[in-house]
C-alpha cells in the first residue's frame, strides 16, 4: 500500500515526504509570526518607563528642618533601572511580556558605590551585584561565571579605574569585577575567610582590607593576593572587636570600622595601629543600636548608619555627635532597617534602605562644622 501523502520524484529512489508534520510546523511558524508581530505593537503602545515616578516635593526635604541652615538635603531614591532613566531593552520587555514580571530590581540591598556615573548595589536578595551606567543607559545584573548565583554579596569597595570588589559571606571569598564585564571573578588570596562582609582599597599602597566578622579580625593584603598582616581579636578593650561589620579608609587615610557589637567606631591607621574610639550602647542621640555602615565626607564628618534607629547620625572627628537624618517609615527621607553607605567625592551620600527595597541619595549641602 502506498503510504498516504508520499510523492514520488522523477529519480528513482529519491522521495520527499510530505506528511501532516509539515502542516503542524507550518501553523507553529504562522503562529509565532503573529505573536511577533503582537509583542511588536504591544511594545510600541508601551514604550515610556515603567518604573514609579520619582516624587516631586513641594518644598525641598533637608536636615535640619527650617530655620536652621540645611545641612543635608533629599535628592531621590531608586529601586529599578526605570527609577534612573535606563530603560529596558528589547528582549527584557518581550521576556517580561511573555514569561511574567522582571527580576531588574532591588530586593535586598545591603552596600552601594558609585564609579563615576556607574552605581554597584551589592543585593544577596537578587543573588548578585546590580550594575547602573547612567552615561550608556544600561543595567546588568552581575554574579559569576555562567549565571551561577552569588549567594551573599554583602559588601563592596571601590578600587582604581573603576573595578569593585564583592565579598561574599556565604562563599567566604572576595571577588572582582572589572570595568565592562558582567562577571564576578574570584580573587586568589593567600589566607582564608571566615565570614568576609565589608573591604576597603587602598590603590596607592595597593592594599585590600578586608573585615572577617566571623574572625573578629582585619586581614590584609597585598595586590598579589599575599597576606601582609591582621589586626584585631574578639575583645572590648582597645583594637579589640564583637563582630565587626563595615570599613572605611578617609581622606587622611585612617580606618574606620563599625565594631558592631561593642555598639561603637573603632579608628585606626593603615598598618592597623589604634587611633581612637566613640560611642555607646543607648537610645540617646549619638549613642548606638545596631550601627552599620560608616562613611566620611570631604569635610571629614563621620556617617554612621543605624539599623535599629532608622537613621544615620553624623559625628565630627571627635566623635562628638552633630546631626541625624531619617526615621522609620517608607516615604523620602525614612528607613526601614538601612545598611550600607558611601559618599562620593561631591558628598553625595547613597544609603542602602534595605527592607525599603531601594537605595536613598543625599548630599551633604552645610559646610565645615
Amino acid at each position: 500500500m502506498k503510504s498516504r501523502g508520499t510523492l514520488s520524484g522523477t529519480r528513482p529512489g529519491l522521495k520527499w515526504r510530505f506528511d501532516g508534520s509539515f502542516k503542524l510546523m507550518m501553523a507553529r511558524r504562522r503562529c509565532r509570526l503573529t505573536l511577533v508581530v503582537m509583542v511588536l505593537l504591544l511594545l510600541g503602545a508601551c514604550a515610556r518607563p515603567q518604573g514609579k515616578p520619582q516624587p516631586v516635593l513641594e518644598t525641598p526635604l533637608v536636615w535640619p528642618p527650617p530655620p536652621a541652615p540645611p545641612r543635608v538635603r533629599f535628592l531621590q531614591s531608586f529601586s529599578r533601572p526605570e527609577d534612573l532613566g535606563i530603560s529596558k531593552g528589547f528582549w527584557q520587555r518581550v521576556g517580561e511580556l511573555l514569561g511574567g514580571s522582571s527580576t531588574a530590581r532591588l530586593i535586598r540591598p545591603m552596600a552601594v558605590v558609585a564609579a563615576g556615573d556607574v552605581l554597584y548595589v551589592a543585593d544577596p536578595g537578587a543573588n548578585g551585584v546590580h550594575r547602573f551606567d547612567l552615561v550608556q543607559k544600561r543595567y546588568d545584573l552581575i554574579r559569576r561565571k555562567g549565571g551561577r548565583p552569588l549567594p551573599s554579596p554583602v559588601g563592596l569597595a571601590l578600587g582604581a579605574e573603576g573595578e569593585v570588589l564583592v565579598a561574599d559571606s556565604l562563599l567566604a571569598q572576595i571577588l572582582r569585577i572589572a570595568p565592562g564585564t558582567r562577571e564576578a571573578v574570584p580573587l586568589s588570596l593567600e589566607a582564608g575567610l571566615k565570614q568576609p562582609t565589608a573591604l576597603a582599597l587602598d590603590p596607592p599602597h595597593e592594599r585590600l582590607y578586608v573585615v572577617d566578622t566571623g574572625a573578629h579580625q582585619v586581614k590584609v593584603f597585598a595586590r598579589d593576593g599575599s597576606l601582609l598582616f591582621t589586626f584585631g581579636r574578639r575583645g572590648r578593650g582597645e583594637g579589640e572587636f564583637n563582630y565587626p561589620v563595615a570599613i572605611w579608609q578617609d581622606r587622611s587615610e585612617h580606618l574606620l570600622i563599625t565594631d558592631a557589637l561593642n555598639f561603637r567606631i573603632q579608628i585606626f591607621d593603615g598598618e592597623g595601629d589604634f587611633w581612637g574610639t566613640f560611642g555607646r550602647l543607648g537610645d540617646a542621640s549619638g549613642d548606638f543600636s545596631r550601627p552599620k555602615g560608616v562613611a566620611t565626607d570631604s569635610f571629614g564628618h563621620i556617617y554612621v548608619v543605624d539599623s535599629l534607629f532608622h537613621a544615620v547620625q553624623i559625628f565630627n572627628r571627635q566623635g562628638e555627635f552633630l546631626l541625624s537624618f531619617g526615621s522609620q517609615g517608607r516615604g523620602p527621607g525614612e528607613f526601614w532597617l538601612p545598611t550600607g553607605i558611601f559618599i562620593d567625592r561631591d558628598d553625595t551620600i547613597y544609603v542602602a534602605d534595605s527592607h525599603n527595597q531601594r537605595v536613598q541619595v543625599f548630599r551633604y549641602v552645610g559646610g565645615k562644622e
